[in-house]
């Protein structure tokens, strides 16, 4: 299991290009693309963390450190939580258009935003594919 200082300096550099990929002018960052970048890090990272050098167990850790990078960028109350709820908005929508995202990014984190907002709901739905599967 790694540190916190660890996975801070493992993903600094992640962190730090998210911003400059979220700037548009020189200091301005697009909030909404910033969101858009950090849900997709935090689905990427959830589904494989071996891809991204670390274990299941240094999710929780790392879960802090996202968001402390979110409240340093969006501000105080900015979680993971109301990342996937703005992907789920029509605002969300909008910018994962702009950003020409394809159909199997944007399911990436519907999918995570369902599991994440409406746990209940999510098993359900997993439940009823599970069944469709079957048959």
């Amino acid at each position: 299991m790694l540190t916190s200082e660890q996975l801070n300096h493992a993903f600094e550099p992640v962190f730090v290009d998210i911003r400059e990929r979220s700037t548009v002018v020189e200091r301005f960052i697009d909030r909404n693309l910033f969101r858009l970048y950090m849900a997709t890090l935090w689905a990427n990272v959830v589904l494989s963390p071996e891809e991204a050098g670390i274990e299941e167990e240094d999710l929780p850790t790392l879960h802090d450190l996202v968001v402390a990078e979110l409240v340093n960028v969006i501000g105080a109350g900015a979680d993971l939580e109301s990342v996937f709820r703005f992907i789920s908005s029509k605002e969300g929508e909008k910018t994962m258009g702009e950003a020409q995202l394809n159909q199997t990014h944007k399911d990436l984190l519907q999918y995570f935003s369902s599991m994440i907002l409406d746990p209940d709901g999510h098993k359900r739905w997993m439940e009823e594919i599970r069944e469709d599967l079957k048959n």
